[in-house]
């Protein structure tokens, strides 16, 4: 046999795997065992739908032995085996997107001393390399369904691995793990017994240990589908336990919700939402990772309308009986019986964090930090529920540090306001310093920050809440003048044809670079602000669009400013006696509105030529 190399990514990933991870030793069994589970359950969906063409009727099962004398453990199953093609392209290469991340996070994992740290190695999809933490060489031996050879995968974990012939009479897979003399605790059976009980307790198959004089089969897990008993046979232990074994996520679940239904369509389901979120939450490809079954039958984990991607934090199994299996896959992803399914499920999800949301606000606030922002896409994708993921939503705003519900905003709007105000930024920072806010404070009025993406988006199919309009305050021209208890907004706009010669005066020099000059109405410390017209796009949506096509333009916007701040005042007195400076000083009012909102000015060199320029003349004449 020719002796293949690893990948290098493969390669480094084994180093550290190997090396590092002393804490995580134990997993290799769960894992192991994980996938002896899904090779069983792959082989019994083969035969549900007929796509079988073996006559064997097996007794499925997976098997642990111990040979101490020479010192080997193994892990057996009957489950759909694997080919020649098949070892080598799953045991050779670790073709996962998160492969970089992951080195990442086993090199910073390295400098804790946290015992209690992040199981790094089922998260990322590289447990089978686990078994090289207590392994010098590791041994697969395997014949796949349908095939008439069996194939030996061997590899010290170092120096690469082939795959040569091998003698095997029933389908399925043996890895034996050639134990370290320094790892023997792993060859005992009270060890063992242990680990499966912490991890594996719950796997449908039987796990046995076989003894290696008599061959005597001792079943060491419940060997029940979890999901199937009543609520009152489960311990949290037992839940939080699956929750692991299942990989959906690393300590404990935050939200465990186990549900059977009857009817017109009667499942099963047993669903998770972790403590944290998992490292790909934010990848495209990311989905709900809900495996379906049929009577305890593992069918897929990859139907994607089972739950909306706006769900993909959600994690579990979704077990039911009404579902036609010998259709395929595509016509069974858009099966009515899975629609009603699907529909239940988030009716079932919403009610949950409702109610989290009203008596359990340290769970709900939990849940928000990790998972709020993939929540709230739901608003924009999802018509049949924006109306309750708004009300689940939160925000902070202007007033207080801490984040609020829209219905508690509109609890506590001034007693004048109709409309929900609101200002989109890329950061919170941002948002607070914002010119655009100072009329509001003045007059008491609440702002709320949308800070995330998604609420640029999910306001263009919503513009109302419990009746009342969101309104950006960066937007067209806002009339608050009912709120103006000192007749200052009337002040502000008769001063519009007092300084038109100013106005009309930066606009010539500003020429296509804005669509107008105005005076501000709500500009009290700030010397000016660029607002969006009535029709035009917002601030934060044309940032959006611009991020995404380095070729969109977006359309100038309006300038407003403050008559009233020193340097516009100064630039009024400069108008008719030095127009060369005027008009480099309306250039630098332009450019200081877009910093403020978080933009570099066109012309750096420029800007920074001229305001070096003020300051040397302001230096010299004091």
């Amino acid at each position: 046999m020719t002796k293949q190399p690893f990948e290098a990514d493969t390669g480094r990933v084994l180093n550290i795997v190997i090396n590092s991870l002393y804490s995580e030793k134990e997993i290799f069994l769960r894992e192991l065992i994980s996938n002896s589970s899904d090779a069983i359950d792959k082989r019994r969906f083969q035969k549900l739908t007929g796509k079988s063409n073996s006559s064997d009727s097996a007794d499925y099962e997976i098997q642990i032995e111990v040979s101490s004398k020479e010192q080997i453990l193994s892990i057996r199953d009957n489950g759909i085996g694997m080919s020649k093609e098949d070892l080598i392209s799953s045991l050779g290469t670790i073709a996962k997107s998160g492969t970089t991340e992951f080195l990442a996070k086993l090199e910073a994992s390295k400098q804790s001393d946290d015992s209690k740290s992040v199981n790094l190695i089922g998260q990322f999809g590289v447990g089978f390399y686990a078994a090289f933490m207590i392994a010098d060489k590791v041994e697969v031996i395997s014949k796949k369904e349908g095939g008439t050879k069996a194939f030996k995968w061997n590899s010290d974990g170092i120096s690469g691995f082939d795959v040569g012939d091998a003698t095997r009479d029933e389908i399925g897979t043996t890895v034996n793990l050639f134990v370290k003399k320094s790892e023997k605790d792993y060859l005992k059976r009270d060890r063992l017994v242990e680990i499966v009980k912490k991890y594996s307790d719950h796997i449908q198959y039987p796990i046995r240990f076989i003894d290696a004089k008599s061959k005597d089969k001792d079943t060491l897990n419940d060997a029940s589908a979890i999901w199937m008993k009543s609520k009152s046979e489960i311990s949290k232990e037992q839940y939080d336990e699956f929750f692991v074994q299942s990989g959906g996520g690393f300590g404990k679940p935050l939200i465990t919700m186990h549900n059977k239904a009857e009817g017109i369509i009667s499942y099963t389901s047993l669903l998770y939402i972790p403590e944290m979120k998992p490292f790909d939450l934010f990848h495209v490809d990311r989905s709900p990772k809900v495996k379906l079954y049929s009577n305890r039958v593992f069918i897929t984990e990859t139907l994607d309308n089972v739950l909306p991607r706006w769900l993909r934090f959600v994690n579990g199994v979704l077990d039911t009986s009404d579902l036609n299996l010998n259709v395929s896959r595509e016509m069974l992803q858009h099966s009515p019986g899975l629609r009603r399914i699907s529909k239940a499920l988030k009716k079932k999800i919403i009610g949950e964090l409702k109610k989290k949301k009203e008596k359990n606000e340290e769970v709900f606030n939990k849940f928000w930090k990790e998972f709020g922002a993939v929540l709230k896409e739901g608003i924009y994708e999802d018509p049949d529920h924006k109306v309750d993921l708004l009300s689940l939503s939160k925000f902070k705003s202007s007033k207080g540090e801490d984040e609020k519900f829209l219905p508690q905003y509109v609890d506590g709007m001034h007693k004048k306001q109709k409309q929900i105000f609101y200002i989109a930024a890329d950061s919170l920072d941002q948002a607070k310093k914002s010119p655009h806010l100072e009329a509001f404070k003045s007059k008491d009025i609440e702002v709320l920050f949308f800070t995330d993406p998604i609420d640029t988006f999910w306001l263009s199919t919503q513009d109302e809440f419990d009746g009342k309009k969101f309104v950006s305050i960066t937007q067209g021209s806002l009339d608050l003048s009912d709120f103006d208890e000192k007749g200052e907004d009337k002040k502000s706009q008769d001063q519009s044809s007092k300084f038109k010669d100013l106005t009309e005066g930066i606009k010539n020099a500003l020429g296509d670079s804005v669509s107008d000059v105005r005076i501000s109405t709500k500009l009290i410390d700030s010397a000016c602000c660029l607002v969006a017209s009535d029709t035009g796009m917002d601030v934060q949506m044309e940032r959006i669009m611009k991020m995404q096509n380095k070729d969109f333009k977006g359309m100038p916007r309006i300038l407003e400013v403050n008559p009233k701040h020193s340097l516009i005042s100064y630039m009024e007195k400069l108008r008719s006696s030095d127009k060369e400076n005027f008009d480099d000083l309306s250039k630098i009012v332009l450019d200081q509105a877009k910093l403020l909102e978080g933009h570099l000015p066109d012309d750096i060199s420029f800007y920074c030529k001229k305001i070096n320029q003020l300051i040397t003349q302001g230096v010299k004449a004091s």
